[in-house]
């Protein structure tokens, strides 16, 4: 058995790789679209590690998607948290639990969608102005 991709749905096409690719880091590896199924497909992966995809869906009919059609989160191990999170910031993306601790943070996507970004191996010293930074929202 090999793990594929997870599957999330987006309501912009645009506005979802502005948040994955630019913001985020990720890149596309492969897009779909079927003209009887109505929808586009957009399959995503970290640099170097296509093997972990994750594949927006984007239905072409618009249609409402509470949290109920989410699910817990999408996890990626990051180089260094912070410069990870400073580069959200630059992109408008809020933090919502800061990695005080140097070593998880999250984020949501602009369809609510949680991310968690762990550093890779040990935790990172804690640094402001993560340190002193409140949780925001939910994730």
């Amino acid at each position: 058995m090999k793990y594929l991709h997870t599957m999330v749905r987006v309501t912009s096409i645009d506005t979802s790789l502005k948040f994955y690719c630019d913001a985020l880091g990720l890149r596309e590896i492969k897009r779909m679209e079927s003209e009887k199924g109505r929808f586009t497909l957009v399959f995503l992966a970290a640099p170097g590690d296509e093997s972990a995809q994750i594949e927006l869906t984007y239905n072409w009919d618009p249609q409402p998607y509470g949290s109920g059609r989410n699910f817990g989160h999408v996890a990626y191990e990051v180089d260094d948290i912070y410069a990870t999170c400073r580069r959200l910031q630059e992109h408008g993306v809020t933090i919502n639990r800061p990695p005080r601790d140097g070593k998880m943070a999250f984020v949501r996507s602009p369809d609510l969608v949680s991310i968690e970004l762990l550093q890779k191996g040990a935790a990172l010293a804690p640094a402001e102005p993560w340190a002193s930074m409140p949780n925001v929202g939910e994730w």
